[in-house]
Parts: C-alpha cells; structure tokens; sequence
C-alpha cells in the first residue's frame, strides 16, 4: 500500500502525539498536594491519600507543613523526670475499639496497647465531687460501665435507655464510615440522612426526657456535669458549660476496649506521615494561601508562602499545589487567604481553653481537701459537677466551687533521682494551678514561687521535696457544644478543603482522623475522575487523528 507523504508526516505527528501523550498523562496524574497540619486530622489525611492514590494508580507528591516541632497536635507524650522511661500522656489519652481508624493503625503499625478497662476496673476509688460532698463513689474492682449504669439508675434514668441510647447514636455515627455515606461533600447533609440532626440540634436536658429519663432541672444539671467530665482523661468531654449531651458525648461513652499506645498516642499519627511518604516541614508555618498567576479557572493552582517559627520572615513555597488541605482549626492558624482563594467561610468556632497539670510527688492526696476526716482515704480520682446550689457559667467560671475539673492519680513511679516511690498526677482545670491550691490539696508546703517559675534550679531548695517534678500546659483543647443543625463542609474552594468543622458535631481524635480520611477519598476521587476526562478526550483526538 503507497502512503503519501502527507500520510507520513500525519503517521509521524500521530505516534508523537501518541508517546507524548503518555509521558504527559503520567505527569497529568502525578498532583502535588500541601496538607497544613499533622495532627490527626492531617496525618489521616497525609496517609489515607497516598493509599487511594496507590488504589487508584495515580501519583501524588504530598507536603505536609506543621507549625509544632513534632507531630499528633492535641496527642503529646511528655517524660516525667525527663526520662524516656516514664512517658506520661498530656493530651487526648485513650480511644475505644467502636474507633475504627485509631485501632485499625495500632495493629497495621503494629503498635503496643494499654487495656485501659482492665486497669479502670482494678484500681482504686472514683469519686464525683461538687465542692462540699461526693455525689457519687465507685466500687474498686467494678467496671466502669457497671459504675455508671448505677450512677443512671440512682438520677432517674434506668441502664437500659442509657445502654440503648448510646448504641443508636453509636450506630448511627459508624455508618459515615460506609457507602454511600462516605466520602460526603456535605456534614450537614449526612447528619440529616442519618437522623442525628434530631440529637444536635436540642440540648441534653431535652435529650434525655425524650428518651425516658425524668429529672428534676436541677438533678439534671448535677448528672450531666458528672457524665460530661466522667470519662477519664479525656480532655475532649471536660467542662461542658452547657448542658448539651450530643451525639459527641454518646458516642464517647462507648467504653468497650478503652486503650492508649504505650509510650504515646502520637505514635498512630507519627507512623501515619511516615507511611504516607510525604515530606514533612516542622516548625514551619503557612503564612498565605493565594491563587498561582499560571493557574487555569478551571484547575487553579496554589502558591502558599512559609516562615519558620522563630523567624517572622516569609518566603514564597517553590512548588505550586493542585489541592490544598487546611488541617488545623483556620481562627487560630494566622493564615492569611487571597481574594477568590476561599468560596465558602469558615465558621468560627468558640473553642474552650484547658488546663493540664502534670506533677509527681511523695504525697497523697490529702482527705480533709474532700472534708474527709483524718486518717481516711482520699478516692484516687476526683472528678467535678456543679453542687445543686450554682448555676452553670460560660468558660472559666463555669467550673463552680472545686475550682478544677478533675484530679488523677495515675500511677506510682519510681523517681530516678531518689530511687523513691511516688505518685503521678494529673489536673485538669480551667485556669492555671496555683501553689496554695496544690498545698491544700497534698497538705504540704508548696512555696508561692513554685508554680510561676518551674526552673529546677530555682526550685531545688524550694518545694521540690513536695513536688518533684512539674510539666504545665494548656490546649484549645475542644469546642464548645452547643445545639446546631448545619455544620461546615469540607470543600471551601476550588481544590481546597478544610478539615476542622467536624469539631461542631463531635470533636475526638477518631473523628478528626475521620475527616482527614474523608477529604483523602474526595480529592482522589476528584483527580480520578479528571484523569478519567482526560483520557477520554485523548482518546476521542487519537480516534479523529486516524479518521484523517
């Protein structure tokens, strides 16, 4: 067959199309994506997207910047005495086994757990305190959820509707985890197709009558100062100044298999960016997001500039991303956006500020700090309601009379210094502790200076025998709860999504890793589906080629 010289050269200009366009389509599926934050939110998000991209064949190059010079966000692990072999959880402490990403990664990175249960139900005296008597004491031994169903029954409320309540709202939330509830583009519309519009929207005092809990306003307010600060070492469910019970605080009172990492919960995150292959910029914030001058209005293209932390000089980032993931809740990140880069805001969200104190000392806990009398047992554990005598307040007010939310024993330990054993404790309060607060509370001197200064050497002949070790700090560490209806949604702009409006509908370490894994699927698909479109037209030009 003669084939013309026009034939040659379209044959040519066809098989360099041809071979180009698989050196381009590889490039095309290849995004680079900037994830703002790695805490759980964005190590979920970092790790569940380099899956899908694997799943899916397509390349992603992932950057991840945080601000912090570690990864977990609210997770951190701190070493009491400074020593590795003491490690001791200041943040989000535990998660439970209906916490499906969490557990999932403690046995895909092989990690070592603590059964919480087991030591909850072996260990000494839970009390509930309201500044002038216990409203309530556990049986040492006893399970937790034993205690508590007792707890419901004695305010008014029999165990089988507090069981069947949280297994409905439990059961509701674990089908976002599922098709065709997942991924959504929408909270606001899942909370509505999964009926949990009906428990966020009205106050737990409303919540509870409606499922046959018949209680006297001021008994109520005392059982759900109680339930919100019950949960132990979980920072998320402290201090609720309303008294809301949304699906947040059902969905945490599935206790089944409580467990923390041994050695730190950050771990689950750390292995999380690490799998995930990204590069990882620490103490690095992102000072602006804007819009690339070689951006196309239908794929716009990011420019994010960066500084580091301890510098106020900014230096323009010298990839350009195609998605953009903001990690971290956007009021406290100091970001400043470009006109156009932002389509829908970002609500503000009231955030409640938390104190943790961290202290190891000889001394127990003193009893007549309870009004107990001499020579009694102080409970291990003391958590706060409201007497029935206050009134809830919004913030730090809000804690009533005991003036802290819970105190911790958290186990004995031995002081590497002294070779001694002593206790280590754990507060958590809505201001700062103070030095005559923790005298009164262990029944030794604890000197003025203490509490504001925390420099060993100043404090080597001045109450270190009292305290030997000290670690205070403080989180935004939850949102205030309050009823709604509409929650912010994850996408906020052309390829770029937000990932911290989940913290108004329920705010843990599971959900935010919910979120990351949400928006993970929603940008993979997103590319897949471009590519998909690319292709086809590639294919449609190739076909017309021929023709010719």
């Amino acid at each position: 067959m003669r084939v013309s010289s026009f034939g040659l050269l379209l044959a040519w200009v066809t098989t360099t199309v041809h071979g180009s366009a698989g050196e381009s389509q590889e490039v095309a599926r290849t995004k680079n994506i900037a994830i703002i934050g790695a805490g759980a939110a964005g190590s979920s998000a970092a790790y569940h997207l380099q899956k899908y991209a694997e799943q899916e064949n397509f390349n992603v190059n992932v950057t991840v910047f945080e601000k912090a010079g570690r990864i977990g966000g609210r997770t951190l692990t701190v070493n009491a005495y400074d020593s590795p072999a003491v490690p001791v959880e200041l943040g989000a402490s535990i998660f439970v086994n209906v916490n499906h990403i969490m557990y999932n990664a403690t046995r895909d990175f092989n990690l070592s757990v603590n059964d919480l249960e087991a030591t909850l139900a072996g260990g000494d005296i839970t009390a509930i305190w309201d500044g002038k008597t216990f409203v309530y004491e556990s049986v040492s031994g006893q399970s937790w959820w034993w205690d508590a169903a007792k707890m419901w029954w004695k305010y008014g409320t029999s165990p089988y509707y507090a069981i069947k309540m949280v297994n409905r709202v439990v059961g509701s939330f674990l089908r976002l985890y599922e098709k065709p509830y997942f991924p959504f583009r929408s909270l606001t519309q899942r909370v509505y197709e999964l009926d949990l519009a009906s428990i966020t929207s009205i106050t737990g005092e409303q919540f509870l009558r409606q499922n046959k809990a018949r209680l006297p306003r001021r008994r109520f307010q005392s059982i759900m100062y109680m339930l919100t600060r019950l949960y132990p070492d979980q920072p998320e469910l402290l201090a609720r100044y309303h008294p809301s019970c949304h699906a947040e605080t059902m969905v945490s009172f599935a206790t089944d298999g409580a467990v923390q990492i041994l050695g730190g919960n950050w771990q689950i995150f750390d292995n999380m960016v690490q799998s995930s292959k990204a590069s990882v910029y620490k103490n690095t914030a992102v000072a602006s997001i804007s819009l690339s001058p070689q951006h196309e209005a239908s794929a716009p293209k990011y420019q994010l500039s960066t500084k580091e932390v301890s510098s106020e000089q900014t230096e323009d980032y010298p990839v350009t991303f195609d998605k953009v993931v903001i990690a971290s809740p956007w009021q406290f990140s100091n970001i400043s956006a470009q006109e156009g880069v932002i389509r829908h805001s970002i609500d503000s969200i009231p955030y409640t500020k938390l104190h943790v104190t961290l202290f190891t000392s000889p001394f127990s806990l003193r009893p007549g700090f309870f009004g107990l009398e001499p020579g009694s047992k102080a409970p291990s554990t003391v958590y706060t309601t409201l007497g029935a005598d206050e009134e809830p307040h919004k913030g730090a007010e809000g804690v009533g009379r005991t003036g802290f939310y819970s105190v911790s024993t958290l186990r004995t330990v031995i002081n590497p210094n002294t070779a001694k054993l002593e206790y280590l404790y754990k507060i958590f309060s809505a201001e700062a502790v103070s030095a005559s607060f923790l005298s009164d509370l262990l029944g030794a001197k604890v000197p003025e200076t203490f509490t504001t200064v925390h420099k060993e050497a100043e404090t080597k002949d001045a109450g270190v025998d009292v305290i030997s070790w000290y670690y205070p700090h403080w989180f935004y560490s939850y949102p205030i709860e309050l009823p709604r209806v509409t929650f912010q949604d994850p996408i906020i702009g052309d390829g770029l999504y937000y990932t911290s409006g989940i913290e108004s509908f329920i705010s843990t370490m599971e959900t935010s890793a919910l979120m990351g894994m949400n928006v993970a699927r929603l940008i993979a698909d997103d590319i897949t589906e471009a590519t998909d479109e690319n292709e086809a037209t590639v294919e449609t030009h190739s076909y017309s080629n021929e023709e010719l």
